[in-house]
């Protein structure tokens, strides 16, 4: 059993994230990140969100506790026992997508995803978008307000607002879910296998300008857009027993 002797606490700005935040270091301390044995993060699905795009590369387990409006990604709120609560708690181990876009001033971005890659329209004009899988055209022209393509642990969030498909946390599969499809206005989407290759080209880019969202980072005016599974970074997301993530989407499916 790992122990958790070492805990740093990261907060969101609001008032009751702050408030615990002094409550848990009195506490427990607040180990440097660097020297830590696991993150609590302190807040809501944002700040859990933040917090693990800037400890992608650490490999250390990252612990939430809701202190904020949406709280997901989260554990309930106990300030007692937290040390017992980290060795009792499991770990989901969730990958990124790599955002690779390319705008009409020839410059190229690269951007992280632990949600979703989403290409949305900038102006009134509807986007005109060609879809193309592994190599091989798909879709040869959506007209609409956007797509996306989001990740299991994504799949609850803007995913589903767009009536896209919940995925459990373990499936080898990515959701590409149309943003208000006008042509062809029935197309609901596609699941795709995680080790797919999806490129995304913008028609008519000047007409109907195009940006490329990574979770929270903006490229406007994109031509091209490259998306795949960024296997190689493993962020570990630790809960309490009986509330791990695969259970929490399970239990979305059947919620009312």
């Amino acid at each position: 059993m790992a122990h958790f002797d070492k805990i740093a606490f990261v907060a969101s700005e609001t008032k009751e994230a702050q408030e615990a935040l002094q409550e848990l270091t009195k506490r427990y301390g607040n180990a440097a990140v660097t020297e830590t044995d696991a993150i609590v993060a302190l807040g809501g699905d944002g700040l859990m969100l933040q917090t693990m795009h800037r400890h992608l590369t650490g490999k250390t387990p990252i612990y939430g506790m809701n202190r904020g409006s949406v709280g997901f990604l989260l554990n309930d709120y106990h300030e007692n026992n937290l040390k017992e609560r980290l060795e009792a708690a499991e770990s989901t181990v969730i990958h990124p997508l790599r955002m690779t876009a390319h705008d009409r001033h020839g410059a190229t971005h690269e951007a992280l995803a632990i949600n979703e890659v989403s290409l949305f329209r900038q102006i009134y004009q509807a986007a005109k978008l060609r879809i193309a899988v592994d190599g091989k055209v798909r879709m040869d022209e959506l007209i609409c307000d956007g797509v996306l393509v989001s990740t299991p642990a994504g799949s609850t969030a803007y995913n589903l607002s767009a009536h896209g498909p919940i995925l459990p946390i373990n499936a080898p599969l990515l959701a590409m879910t149309p943003i208000s499809p006008f042509r062809p206005r029935r197309w609901r989407g596609a699941l795709l296998p995680n080790d797919a290759n999806v490129i995304i080209e913008v028609l008519e880019p000047e007409k109907r300008p195009v940006s490329a969202v990574a979770d929270h980072t903006e490229f406007r005016d994109v031509v091209r857009v490259e998306v795949m599974e960024e296997s190689g970074i493993d962020i570990f997301m630790m809960f309490d027993p009986g509330h791990t993530l695969a259970e929490r989407i399970l239990s979305e499916q059947f919620g009312y």
